[in-house]
């Protein structure tokens, strides 16, 4: 069973299809539970409303780097939000210096201000970070990396995957990875040591090989796992079991995988 770390489902994003329909070929594809991920208010309220009527879809509530500018008008309603039953991490959040539709100076006010609300509710904080390592970095450093941060779709070399690792983050790998040109990726993603590794689809976007061309979906997360299991020469069934407890670890979710009792040794390699 698979656990897709990252998806977005909502009706703001998954516009041709209704969320309960990808629920549902997920569940039929082997997937375990999803985290269905918060953007801004309105996705963040239509996550949680899925997760109350899905048994397998936890949310996020966060406000996205692009989304950085509406800080002043939200705030306050994602604050009340993030504390609801099913709500597991805060974010996504964090700089997006490629786009850079928030300035950079909102960005880092929304991105302080969820990890300070991650660390005082003691959820997940889920980090997106694009063209802008350094910021990232220098923020986690200065306010302080919440015991359970994910850095989301990680798009980084060896390099920054060791400057994550070294703050204690965990890092998940999107399809991606499955890119023939991702070959630092994927290098990165083999020296990420098995207990700090996440799987997922950032559906709708970036379907992995055999599905490029087409709208991302949770049930596609097993195809990154796939492309995930040989970058980091592991069996696919390693992947997805280590994964799944990994998830269940950063996002205080009970998955079938840990009730099933399975070990792997997810010591050092």
């Amino acid at each position: 069973m698979w656990v897709d770390a990252h998806c977005h489902v909502q009706s703001d994003y998954a516009k041709d299809h209704d969320g309960d329909t990808l629920i549902a070929r997920a569940r039929a594809a082997g997937v375990d539970w999803m985290v269905c991920v918060g953007t801004d208010l309105t996705s963040s309220r239509q996550a949680i409303e899925l997760a109350h009527r899905h048994h397998d879809v936890y949310a996020t509530v966060g406000l996205h780097p692009h989304d950085a500018q509406h800080f002043g008008s939200q705030w306050k309603e994602l604050i009340a939000c993030a504390s609801q039953d099913r709500v597991v991490g805060i974010g996504e959040a964090g700089f997006d210096l490629y786009y850079e539709h928030s300035p950079r100076d909102e960005q880092r006010t929304a991105f302080v201000a969820q990890i300070e609300l991650a660390n005082e509710l003691d959820r997940a904080l889920v980090i997106h970070t694009r063209e802008a390592w350094d910021d990232t970095f220098a923020v986690l450093q200065t306010v302080g990396v919440p015991r359970r941060t994910v850095v989301h779709c990680f798009s980084g070399g060896p390099r920054e995957a060791q400057r994550a690792l070294d703050l204690g983050c965990w890092l998940s790998y999107s399809g991606i990875v499955s890119f023939k040109a991702a070959v630092e990726l994927r290098a990165a993603a083999a020296i990420t040591p098995l207990d700090r590794i996440l799987v997922e689809t950032d559906s709708p976007y970036l379907a992995p090989v055999p599905h490029r061309g087409r709208a991302n979906e949770p049930g596609f997360v097993g195809a990154v796992g796939v492309a995930l299991a040989a970058a980091c020469g592991q069996e696919v069934d390693v992947i997805a079991t280590v994964t799944a407890a990994n998830a269940a670890t950063v996002f205080g979710v009970s998955s079938q995988t840990e009730a099933a009792g399975l070990q792997v040794d997810m010591g050092p390699r």
